[in-house]
């Protein structure tokens, strides 16, 4: 049956009504999807791109080239050297477990290395490179190399590392880097993103460490694409790095080499100053150590084997070691009297071998005493109850004061680690640090640099320094940086009377060149190169009275700690002073026969630019002189091969 009209009219509207909604709909959906779409694909193009290209490209820090160090002849001290490693990346190996057997399958990896990539892979943010294999051949990277598709986020790299050709020589002065490890982070405030590249090198100590931020130079980045297994495709962008800068040192390879070889076999140190510039041309502490075990780890036999050593060979005698001065610090007293006008340069004092001081008896170094003393004799012959006098006439306050005004006790700012600032000592120091008062007694230990009074080498070469030049000579390490010349170390005048430097020079010169003087046998026999100096023997124990009176015994019949320390200070030539030097053998018995020959031979070196002719020495001297000299010849020869087995 045929349905009404008015019902399929208002069927027909229903349908259009609901056609109508459905297309609005369908229109405002499409609208939608169109919008959103032009959103995406124009308004956040940008952003969606930024986030592709983050996936795809990954921005990678450089590390810099490290500053080099050479000596003031532009010779080679500390240098970079290429090294190969294989790193992974955690983020970008998935299972790195499964990676590094593979790893290890292909190339020799150390049980112990592996245990701390292990430990670093899961410690470390994900993104951060771990280093896995250090210091690997050729062979081993193509290997690597060719496998790369079965090993991702593993990448064989080329770095530098540093190098240290001359050995332990400079061990103590230039320090060494090693890599930075959670406890040099810790101590940076802001630790820069370089710094946690895989080994990274950072200097440790000496001047590697002080003049870190100069030698370390800024990272550059490179942008390389990487594809979905995170494997380096290309290379699209590089920004290289600024090295670090280059830094000359005053030291001369030549005289540092030989010094540190003169010193083999003791516990010494020496320091060489030019007399005009303040420049350090030595600074040598034995036994030393080599540098290059350090840079990548040193194993715990090697340094336990450094520890235990009764030579000491890890501290920088030269600057850090402080001893007693024992007679070196007599020309710091002779100047404090002369200086406020209670001595004069003929006046004598009689010494019987003791000074009654607070009824305590003070001896002299001999036994039966030197008779009628003045100043000149005094230092030559070095009579200890001159000095005990002159103490009681000066007081410790005008000694004190003298002392530091030649650099006794000043702590001088160099670029090395634990400079010992010493100790000129005086009433309220002792009051302060001991809790009691000065005695009179302590004044006559220190006027002859026993007692409370403690020196370092560098600083006794200093204090020798201004004598001969009578100028406040400042001691410098760095030469230039980037070849730009920093301060010289010439330094104004002291302000002393030049008749009283001129007293003690005369004395000074006696102990080397008069028959009597207590460095005769070390002279120098060449007139135009004669040096002035001194010696000095610092106790290390108390001597009782029962020993006193049955004879002290010889250094040679006591056990090694128990030895005096041999001290000796010089400068040369005597007349037109070029260098000033300190010598301190620990435990080497006296000062003459211990220290002195070592300042001379040393400072013939420096004066000769080499091995200087035997008629410069003693005649006696001459045939065990010929013979050391081929010794040190053959300790050079083989310093030289080895650095370039190093090479």
């Amino acid at each position: 049956m045929r349905r009404p009209a008015r019902d399929r009219a208002e069927s027909q509207r229903r349908l259009t009504r609901r056609a109508l909604v459905i297309g609005g709909a369908q229109v405002a959906v499409l609208g939608t999807l169109l919008f959103r779409m032009r959103h995406l694909q124009v308004d956040q193009a940008d952003e969606f791109r930024l986030l592709a290209d983050e996936n795809r490209i990954n921005l990678q820090l450089l590390a810099p080239a490290r500053g080099r160090i050479f000596d003031r002849e532009g010779r080679i001290i500390a240098e970079n050297v290429p090294s190969y490693r294989i790193t992974i990346t955690r983020e970008q190996a998935g299972d790195a477990d499964e990676v590094l057997a593979r790893l290890a399958r292909l190339i020799t990896l150390e049980e112990g290395t592996l245990e701390k990539a292990r430990r670093e892979l899961a410690e470390l943010r994900s993104d951060t490179p771990v280093t896995v294999a250090d210091r690997v051949d050729w062979e081993a990277i193509s290997r690597v190399a060719v496998n790369a598709p079965a090993l991702p986020g593993v990448t064989p790299e080329v770095g530098l590392s540093r190098r240290y050709p001359l050995g332990a020589a400079y061990a103590h002065t230039i320090g060494y880097v090693g890599a930075v490890s959670a406890r040099d982070i810790e101590r940076l405030d802001a630790p820069e993103a370089l710094l946690r590249l895989p080994r990274f090198q950072i200097g440790k100590i000496g001047l590697e460490s002080r003049l870190e931020d100069t030698l370390r130079g800024s990272a550059g980045t490179r942008r390389v694409e990487v594809n979905a297994a995170g494997r380096i495709m290309r290379e699209l962008e590089r920004e290289e790095g600024v090295p670090g800068a280059d830094i000359q040192i005053t030291c001369d390879n030549a005289l540092q080499t030989y010094a540190h070889a003169r010193l083999r076999g003791e516990g010494a140190a020496a320091v060489m100053l030019d007399c005009d510039s303040g420049d350090i041309l030595v600074c040598a502490s034995s036994p030393g150590y080599d540098p290059n075990l350090f840079v990548r780890g040193i194993s715990s036999a090697d340094y336990r084997a450094l520890l235990d050593d009764p030579l000491r060979p890890l501290p920088n005698k030269a600057v850090q070691g402080i001893y007693p001065p024992g007679s070196t610090f007599k020309m710091v007293t002779a100047l404090a009297a002369l200086d406020a006008g209670l001595i004069d340069f003929n006046e004598t004092v009689y010494c019987p071998g003791y000074k009654e001081v607070s009824g305590r008896r003070f001896h002299c170094w001999k036994r039966g005493g030197h008779g009628n003393v003045d100043l000149h004799r005094s230092l030559r012959d070095s009579c200890d109850v001159y000095y005990y006098e002159l103490a009681m006439r000066v007081g410790i306050e005008g000694i004190s004061a003298m002392a530091e005004r030649l650099g006794i006790g000043v702590q001088f700012d160099l670029p090395m680690t634990s400079v010992a600032q010493g100790l000129a000592p005086s009433r309220q120091w002792k009051l302060a640090n001991r809790g009691e008062p000065w005695m009179v007694g302590d004044s006559a230990n220190t006027s002859i640099g026993q007692g409370f009074v403690l020196a370092s080498p560098l600083q006794l070469a200093v204090m020798t320094a201004r004598l001969a030049t009578s100028r406040a000579i400042m001691p410098r390490l760095v030469k230039s940086i980037d070849g730009v010349d920093q301060p010289s170390g010439h330094g104004e005048s002291l302000g002393l009377n030049e008749n009283h430097l001129r007293e003690i020079r005369r004395g000074m010169f006696a102990v080397t060149n008069n028959q009597r003087g207590t460095a005769y046998r070390a002279r120098i026999t060449e007139d135009a190169l004669q040096m002035a100096g001194k010696t000095g023997t610092s106790q290390v124990r108390n001597i009782s009275a029962s020993e006193r009176a049955d004879g002290v015994r010889a250094n040679t019949d006591l056990p090694r700690e128990q030895r005096d320390h041999a001290l000796f200070v010089a400068y040369a030539p005597f007349d037109a002073p070029r260098y000033a030097l300190s010598v301190v053998v620990e435990h080497g018995g006296g000062g003459s026969t211990a220290a002195a020959p070592i300042a001379r031979d040393i400072m013939l070196q420096a004066l000769y630019g080499g091995d200087p002719p035997l008629t410069s020495y003693p005649a006696a001297d001459r045939p065990r002189i010929r013979a050391l000299q081929e010794e040190m010849r053959r300790e050079r020869d083989l310093i030289g091969t080895e650095a370039s087995d190093r090479a």
